[in-house]
């Protein structure tokens, strides 16, 4: 399948079939782990990258940049 301009990612077929057969609420908890998994790494990213800040800063880092800079 052709992607559209601007389009950076398909979801396979096979993807949507399962992802159809689940309720809302399991699509929901899915959607909450990936959340925490893209915080994860991100905080794991910033803690490499700023040794030098603590756990404070890279709590704040992770949540300006999770929010587009609106927290």
């Amino acid at each position: 399948m052709p992607l559209r301009p601007g389009q950076i990612e398909v979801l396979d077929e096979a993807q949507a079939v399962i992802l159809r057969s689940k309720t809302g609420a399991e699509r929901l908890a899915i959607a909450c782990r990936m959340w925490i998994a893209a915080r994860n790494m991100l905080r794991c990213h910033l803690q490499a990258e700023h040794p030098e800040w603590d756990a404070a800063r890279v709590t704040r880092e992770v949540a300006r940049r999770l929010s587009y800079g609106s927290v």
